[in-house]
């Protein structure tokens, strides 16, 4: 990391959320992830504190964040067409080897599978009713992928197949089916809570969007423009928009909380009535 690029940094008077926008910005215009040490000297704080506020801010340790940041890196490259080990160079990883030792947590699987589509992937998958229409769940080994909502079930697979064209899905068995029913019932009553292990796949922004709209409580909203403070990005309204509308998470990561500055209901990837129905059961579980 160049220090020499810190220079018009304030190192004083600057609020905990200033700092962490700042760590995020020289996170991800640096070539290779910056340490802890290096963050703070820059910010003129200490790296316990800043660990600290970057956890409370983010939901992510700045390690985590920068991962985060290669991994987008990486996609973006793999997703082109490009070659695995220019991808690998191109995110800021000094060897091959330290980024094979963290592809499957980065990626959700080996490198190659990714630019393939998922090939090699093994995806189980069901599909349930509810009061809301038909609803998917799919998960990979690291956890739920996806849970998605529609009226059509079949549409939904197609959708699931869409995503991962490589990947081989497989019907959920009856243990499976209770992971499903968990998600349904969270759907009909949200007061029940609903703790999955997610396998969360986004560039660094969008997790750190997802993170934050998780500890959004059940019964309340946040306008974009909210969050995008919370975030230490108070411009980045339409940036968190775009991060919502690319969660493939459904209740799980609450999208459905977000709403216009006004109090309005904006758009929703699984329709604004099922926006509206989520959010009113909500309410009165609330």
């Amino acid at each position: 990391m160049d220090m020499r690029a810190t220079a018009s940094i304030p190192r004083t008077g600057a609020t905990a959320d200033e700092r962490v926008a700042r760590a995020c910005r020289l996170i991800e215009s640096a070539e290779a992830a910056p340490s802890l040490d290096a963050l703070a000297r820059a910010l003129g704080c200490s790296p316990g504190y800043l660990h600290r506020c970057f956890k409370a801010v983010t939901g992510l340790t700045p390690k985590q964040y920068a991962d985060a940041h290669r991994a987008g890196r990486v996609r973006g490259r793999l997703g082109e067409g490009g070659r695995v080990t220019d991808a690998i160079y191109a995110a800021g990883f000094g060897s091959s080897s330290r980024f094979y030792e963290q592809a499957t947590r980065l990626l959700g699987m080996a490198p190659g599978h990714y630019r393939a589509g998922g090939r090699g992937e093994r995806l189980l998958f069901a599909v349930a009713q509810t009061s809301l229409g038909a609803l998917l769940v799919a998960s990979s080994a690291r956890g739920v992928v996806a849970i998605t909502l529609g009226d059509d079930a079949a549409a939904l697979v197609r959708d699931l197949q869409d995503r991962f064209p490589q990947a081989e899905l497989v019907g959920g068995d009856t243990g499976y089916e209770a992971l499903v029913a968990r998600v349904v019932g969270f759907v009909e009553a949200p007061r029940l809570g609903l703790e999955l292990p997610l396998d969360i796949r986004g560039t660094a922004f969008q997790q750190r969007v997802w993170q934050a709209l998780r500890q959004v409580p059940a019964g309340v909203t946040v306008s974009y423009a909210e969050l995008a403070r919370r975030l230490g990005r108070p411009g980045a309204s339409r940036a968190v928009a775009g991060a919502c509308a690319a969660n493939a998470l459904a209740v799980a990561v609450p999208c459905h909380r977000v709403v216009r500055s006004d109090g309005a209901l904006s758009g929703y990837a699984w329709g604004v009535e099922r926006k509206r129905a989520l959010l009113d059961r909500e309410a009165a579980s609330a």
